[in-house]
């Protein structure tokens, strides 16, 4: 048995499915309700998840961005790298709690914890570690995404873009600011919605393949 799952490949649309899901569990929540800019704090609240800023020491394999602690339902973020504040801060909690979702066997965990049987799970000493929030493949590429979707849905993109030219950095940056995220994560999350198109080493933006109607709706 194992607290964690591998999932060598997870298509684009579950995992935007699960980000959606959590928001909706969240909005037919009277005590938390889904506001934006979203604070993924307060996501991890309502997920019974506890999220502690701490000194997390190298393992001599590299330094550890954040790590979770799936027995105890927490999330860690090293405080010692700079970073990690602000806007990349929040995006690095809503990239762990993408962990959470889509790594952590939550069947396993709430066993483990009712029962008291952690000495049956090998792993139970052993905290996810997660050294790159920028890791484009695999299991990192599935929590970033997952974060983008959960901060950025497409109606809060919508609705964030009204009178604004995507194509125009000047728009994009107030933009950016009033979603609480990176420059980076919007540009990012508008080219996977194709919406914008930057070429490798360029800076220049030009209109993605899709428009807004072209997207399905995946909150209502």
């Amino acid at each position: 048995m194992s607290l964690y799952r591998y999932p060598s490949y997870l298509r684009k649309e579950y995992i935007e499915q699960k980000a959606s899901d959590v928001l909706e569990r969240m909005r037919k929540d009277s005590h938390y309700g889904v506001t934006f800019p979203l604070y993924p704090t307060r996501v991890a609240e309502f997920l019974d998840l506890d999220v502690v800023w701490d000194t997390i020491p190298s393992d001599g394999k590299g330094e550890i961005a954040a790590r979770i602690l799936p027995l105890m339902k927490l999330i860690e973020i090293n405080d010692s790298i700079p970073n990690l504040q602000g806007a990349f801060g929040n995006s690095t909690i809503a990239h762990e709690i993408g962990h959470w979702i889509l790594l952590i066997n939550h069947d396993e965990v709430s066993g483990a914890i009712s029962q008291q049987t952690l000495t049956l799970f090998p792993d139970t000493q052993q905290p996810f570690l997660c050294r790159s929030m920028t890791a484009s493949q695999g299991i990192e590429w599935q929590a970033q995404y997952f974060a983008s979707c959960l901060m950025m849905p497409l109606p809060i993109i919508r609705e964030a873009s009204h009178g604004r030219d995507l194509t125009n950095w000047r728009h994009l940056y107030p933009m950016a600011k009033d979603l609480d995220v990176t420059i980076s994560n919007l540009t990012n999350r508008l080219q996977d919605l194709e919406l914008i198109r930057i070429q490798k080493g360029s800076k220049r933006i030009y209109p993605g393949r899709k428009s807004y109607d072209s997207q399905p709706s995946l909150l209502s």
